[in-house]
């Protein structure tokens, strides 16, 4: 299934590939969060905390001053644009599995653009400012924050994180905040791209963002959503991101809101991912009908959104598309009744907690 970050058209997951795991890595990963030393100050869990607590690692990323600007430099609007998909002469079209979010409201300034290097190339997902004690957090897709490269070889924290609250049309309207930290579950840094039964429930995580050039923090400056865990799927939900590509619908291509240029909304019922025999999948992966694409993993699943105000609860994120039938069925894209849905790990006390945890205390 199409990972929804830079894996866009023509990438297609796959879960036969092959991966050579270092012993070097291995054994990292195997000494019980070997990288914990270099978290952050506040980052760790006490000595007799849940065995779940401890599967939270935290990796410094842009700490020192010159570190921050050299990331701030790095994004210069050209790059940027490179990001943005063209535009086409498609009229506007809206629905329920994707439209623009047109409000200006705590929803327009909480989820933002997340920008990064993958490997050596740039790319961008979704993330949203969610209430923390730190006032600096955000939550987004694992794969945007730590990733294996296209063959599943060479596991490593993205370079350049880069967040940008209320992103539209090239402009940061309340500024731009470097990531100082990433915060990823340590089943997640094994991830070999091929084994979504065993990965995709931690395809979740959190980075620690630096003051913006005012020295503000995040949430002081643009406000917050809540974050939940433990939420029912089956409910109805919004969710949002800064595709570049619509998946699924030739006639919403290259407009606005499918081009990385603005944010987009699906709103729906969610139904959970049954996988299929050949790409199984975990419980607990939900989503609603939905035709954003490449660019909205990271993107919030938010439950009792009021339209007033913009806030509600985020549930889940979003981490790729999967076709499914009326009956909730795994289904070939094309068949009658097949619909796209965009879907994503709910958040829950055993997975998501710990790693929020360990984020705000950054």
């Amino acid at each position: 299934m199409p990972r929804t970050q830079r894996r866009t058209a023509g990438h297609t997951r796959a879960r036969t590939r092959a991966r050579a795991r270092s012993a070097l890595a291995a054994a990292v990963l195997t000494a019980g969060l070997a990288l914990a030393p270099a978290a952050p100050a506040g980052a760790a869990e006490a000595p007799g905390a849940p065995a779940a607590a401890r599967q939270a690692v935290v990796h410094p990323e842009a700490v020192t001053a010159a570190q921050q600007q050299a990331v701030l430099d790095y994004w210069t609007p050209e790059r940027i644009a490179a990001l943005t998909t063209p535009s086409s002469a498609n009229p506007p079209k809206s629905a329920p599995d994707g439209a623009p979010w047109t409000g200006g409201d705590a929803l327009a300034r909480t989820v933002g653009r997340l920008f990064f290097t993958n490997h050596g190339e740039d790319e961008s997902c979704t993330a949203t400012v969610v209430d923390s004690a730190n006032r600096s957090t955000v939550v987004t897709a694992a794969h945007c924050v730590n990733s294996p490269d296209l063959l599943g070889d060479n596991n490593e924290w993205l370079a350049n994180e880069m967040f940008v609250p209320g992103y539209r049309d090239g402009l940061a309207p309340y500024g731009r905040f470097v990531a100082r930290a990433g915060v990823a579950d340590a089943t997640w840094l094994l991830n070999d791209e091929q084994n979504g039964l065993k990965y995709d429930a931690y395809d979740q995580a959190f980075l620690v963002l630096n003051t913006d050039a005012a020295g503000r923090r995040v949430q002081d400056v643009v406000g917050a959503q809540r974050i939940g865990f433990d939420r029912p799927g089956g409910t109805p939900v919004h969710q949002f991101g800064y595709p570049r590509e619509s998946s699924g619908d030739p006639a919403r291509a290259g407009l606005p809101e499918y081009t990385g240029a603005r944010l987009a909304q699906c709103a729906g019922r969610t139904r959970e991912n049954p996988g299929t025999a050949e790409h199984p999948e975990p419980r607990g992966q939900w989503g609603a009908p939905c035709v954003m694409g490449g660019g909205s993993s990271g993107g919030p699943r938010i439950a009792d959104l009021d339209p007033s105000t913009g806030t509600g609860t985020v549930v889940g994120d979003d981490t790729q598309g999967a076709y499914l039938d009326p009956a909730g069925r795994a289904c070939e894209r094309g068949t009658p009744g097949c619909t796209r849905h965009l879907v994503g790990p709910q958040f829950t006390s055993a997975i998501t907690k710990p790693l929020y945890r360990a984020a705000e205390r950054a």
